[in-house]
């Protein structure tokens, strides 16, 4: 069973730890670079992406963080978490950086403020969706969380999309690198963790 741990600087991290568990992992909350460093993937929650930043900066991960992901580390990252793993950033605060990875634009806040926050069906391409093992029939939609949601505004040739929402970008996924701009730690369905799970058994 792999063992993912969930980057507890801010977000929905009690979420994912759940998800995760009930998608086959043995997942806890990490935050020391020694705890990061002992497991086999890591799940960059949902948050305030600059907040994120700044508390990586303050814990002394970002640069870790850059050379593990670059080096092969399996991360997913569901909004926030979708920032920080881009390469490239569209609206950002100055001087905010991420820990890049996947070979993306992304824009903060794309879909609107807090207020603007919603909910939505969308289907989603993920690796085994609807070969019965998980319960869901093939074209199953999502039920997609969306909070200051942000989407990715380019994604190079490298990039599979794996997801759309009236034609912009909200699920991708790159070799051992996978993000979503909305929250699947908020919903029962598991499809997402159980693909991230499965991509971490692939690499370890």
């Amino acid at each position: 069973m792999p063992v993912i741990g969930v980057l507890a600087l801010q977000g929905d991290v009690r979420e994912h730890v759940r998800a995760l568990g009930e998608a086959g992992a043995t997942a806890r909350p990490v935050r020391r670079l020694h705890e990061i460093e002992a497991v086999d993937g890591l799940v960059i929650p949902g948050g305030e992406s600059t907040t994120l930043w700044k508390l990586a900066t303050a814990f002394e991960l970002l640069d870790p963080l850059r050379k593990l992901i670059a080096g092969g580390l399996p991360a997913f990252g569901s909004c926030a978490g979708l920032i920080m793993l881009a390469d490239r950033l569209v609206d950002g605060i100055e001087g905010q950086q991420t820990f890049g990875g996947i070979d993306m634009t992304a824009r903060r806040n794309a879909f609107g403020r807090q207020v603007d926050s919603f909910e939505r069906d969308v289907t989603l391409r993920l690796d085994g969706d609807g070969d019965g093992a998980n319960g869901y029939a093939p074209g199953t939609p999502f039920h997609a969380v969306f909070i200051r949601a942000p989407w990715v505004e380019r994604a190079a040739p490298s990039v599979t999309v794996l997801g759309e929402d009236n034609g912009r970008i909200i699920a991708v996924r790159q070799g051992p690198l996978l993000a979503t701009a909305f929250h699947p730690e908020l919903t029962p369905d598991l499809r997402v963790h159980e693909l991230f799970v499965s991509m971490v058994k692939g690499t370890s």
